[in-house]
């Protein structure tokens, strides 16, 4: 058998990790093997690494050194959803029964680090040793406070001038405001906001979208608004002076940006077609509502997991197409049935980062409908209790199963429930693995007689304000319930439109922008904030994603929608890892030895039941190269051919 470079470091870091345990050393490998540093380098993580189960995208082990080990030579895959797992709990080696997690963990590990004061969570003082600066912002003032207490009324009052002067106030605008949904722009545009709504399961009015146009109509050139990958609306432009006022319009209009940002759960993620979808599983939008209204205490805040480790991320699954993305989640509900009684069987963990990229795995752990935001609450306070608080890359709730080990955080999540108790999964799911994922383009025929879903592209989810004036109109005149969908694929869906009224919907001027038959290629486009915007931005990405798509559709006839996402940096906001070709931003060298905007390209991510995540195939290409080393990519992977024109 051969490996290659990566894997034999990695080979090399568990024989000595495993040496280590086996002559006592309580940390693993021997002190004096380095090869654990060599295999962790930065320039290690750019080498590419064959899909496996047991480890992280960039092929250092995320289960124990011994399966590791093992799962070098023999990886096979069990069935169901998902079919990939990643977690020590889920390989079965021939011959072996079930590995579980290894040596017992000790009653002081599992003492929770927070306790409630004053009406906020805070740490305790013997656990405050060794935390990140994110932390020590939150222990030096809780961030809720700015709205809980309204001092964000006293802050709107003041100059950047007098914020920048005070430590207190420059740690608000620049950290403590994402607690409210609101980033300050400071490398890029200093003294602008930008700022992330709440929107359960992607569903919003002609209201909602009238209100946020008339937000961003006041900051001319500056303001814009952007359909997220997480089904939401960004708008942006905002100043502080005039937070307060946008607060409080928003919530006029039943919208809320509350703990939208930094250490809060994201927002609910939902079937863009709920309710209306003829072959959905169930409706999504209840169950995400309850837990929005949790989450945020319908508005008022909730302080019980406000002070949570790191991000969260949770989406409750309504149809076979996974057009929810559950396995990027640290929490997805899949439908399922047990004993008759319909609920959802628990996927826990997924998520991305700089350094690493997990994909969610099996809980083992059936809720009813009833108990979906009971077992949210006890999930995400056994994360907020038991997670780790230092090093900023190692504190997603996916490091916690690590370290304790499935079944022990499952014990831990059962200790929460209501009852303490927590079911097993039920043995299969709802979801049809062979189901062949839909477009949601188009004009389509929703389950109630005489309606349809218009699906319309937005490229690369950028709107201004005359946009979403027109779109608010549209629903006011064409949609009965007045509703606009956002999917995760940064696009809008107009439900609800009688058939009588199709006609002239797709005869309206806005839908030559928005078209609701986009060309192949640049319907499935997705890219993040990039540059403009986004301090975090290595590259552009917006307008050099489109350039780029143009490009290709120009000069290649391709067989198939090819997805295509770009993100600036190494967190991954555009899900470059899940897509047919990513794009990651990074700097490098052209021709000349000249620093320059390159891209690592991803190949190979899927989505759907059978989801993995892609590799990196090539690391620093100058994005001025980007347009013949993909074409090559879609000639050699996905039957691409040359345009006549442009054949050589």
């Amino acid at each position: 058998m051969e490996i290659n470079e990566m894997q034999r470091k990695a080979l090399a870091w568990n024989v000595c990790w495993n040496l280590g345990v086996a002559l006592g050393a309580p940390e693993g490998p021997l002190p004096a093997v380095d090869l654990a540093i060599v295999a962790m380098s930065p320039s290690a993580a750019h080498l590419p690494s064959p899909p496996s189960p047991c480890r992280s995208s960039d092929g250092l082990p995320r289960a124990s050194p011994l399966l590791f080990l093992r799962e070098l030579f023999h990886c096979p895959r069990k069935q169901g959803f998902p079919t990939r797992r990643c977690c020590k709990e889920s390989l079965v080696l021939p011959g072996d029964s079930e590995i579980t997690s290894s040596a017992p963990v000790s009653s002081e590990r599992l003492t929770p680090r927070v306790e409630e004061k004053d009406g906020y969570w805070v740490l305790k003082p013997d656990a405050r040793g060794g935390i990140n600066p994110a932390e020590k912002i939150k222990l030096e003032k809780d961030p809720m406070k700015l709205y809980i207490e309204g001092e964000i009324k006293e802050l709107a009052k003041k100059s950047m001038e007098e914020i920048d002067a005070s430590k207190e106030s420059k740690e608000d605008i620049d950290a403590r405001l994402k607690w409210l949904g609101l980033f300050h722009r400071r490398k890029h545009q200093y003294g602008t906001f930008m700022m992330r709504l709440k929107l359960p399961n992607g569903v919003t009015t002609s209201e909602h979208t009238r209100y946020l146009a008339s937000v961003i109509e006041r900051y001319g050139d500056a303001g814009c608004a952007d359909v997220t990958t997480r089904q939401n609306w960004q708008i942006r432009g905002v100043v502080i002076a005039d937070v307060p006022d946008i607060l409080e319009g928003l919530k006029g209009v039943g919208l809320y940006s509350l703990q939208s940002g930094m250490d809060n759960v994201r927002n609910p993620v939902g079937n863009p077609l709920a309710g209306i979808d003829p072959h959905e599983i169930v409706d999504t939008r209840p169950y995400n509502q309850a837990l929005s209204d949790y989450i945020i205490s319908s508005g008022k805040g909730n302080t019980s997991i406000t002070n949570l480790p790191r991000k969260w991320n949770v989406c409750v699954v309504g149809t076979h197409d996974l057009f929810e993305h559950p396995h990027i989640n640290d929490l997805a509900y899949i439908p399922a049935t047990k004993d008759g009684t319909f609920g959802f069987n628990l996927l826990v963990g997924g998520f991305f980062s700089a350094k690493r990229c997990a994909e969610a795995i099996p809980l083992d752990a059936w809720v009813s409908a009833e108990d979906v935001v009971p077992a949210c609450k006890a999930i995400l306070e056994t994360y907020r209790d038991l997670g780790y608080r230092g090093n900023r890359q190692k504190t997603r709730m996916m490091w916690l199963i690590d370290e304790l080990g499935m079944e022990e955080f499952r014990v831990q999540v059962s200790k929460r429930m209501p009852d303490g108790l927590l079911e097993r999964a039920a043995p299969k799911d709802m979801i049809d693995v062979n189901w062949v994922r839909r477009e949601y383009f188009g004009v389509n025929p929703q389950k109630q007689e005489g309606l349809n879903f218009i699906g319309l592209h937005i490229p690369v989810g950028r709107l201004h304000a005359p946009d979403m004036y027109e779109l608010a109109r549209l629903a006011d005149e064409y949609s009965v319930s007045k509703e606009l969908r956002l999917t995760v694929e940064q696009n809008i869906i107009l439900p609800d439109v009688p058939t009588d009224k199709v006609s002239a919907l797709l005869k309206e001027p806005l839908l030559q922008k928005f078209s609701p038959f986009p060309s192949p290629m640049m319907s499935t486009l997705v890219a993040c904030t990039g540059s403009q915007f986004c301090g975090q931005a290595i590259i552009e990405t917006k307008a050099r994603a489109r350039e780029v798509t143009e490009e290709l559709e120009r000069t290649m006839e391709v067989p198939r929608p090819v997805r295509m996402h770009w993100t600036g940096c190494p967190n991954t906001c555009g899900q470059v890892q899940v897509a047919d070709i990513g794009f990651m931003g990074c700097m490098t060298r052209d021709e000349n030895k000249k620093m320059v905007e390159g891209v690592d390209i991803f190949l190979g991510g899927r989505i759907g039941a059978d989801s993995h995540l892609g590799d990196v195939i090539r690391t620093g290409v100058p994005c001025k190269d980007v347009v013949p080393v993909v074409q090559e990519i879609l000639i050699e992977h996905f039957g691409a051919k040359r345009r006549a024109q442009t054949a050589q």
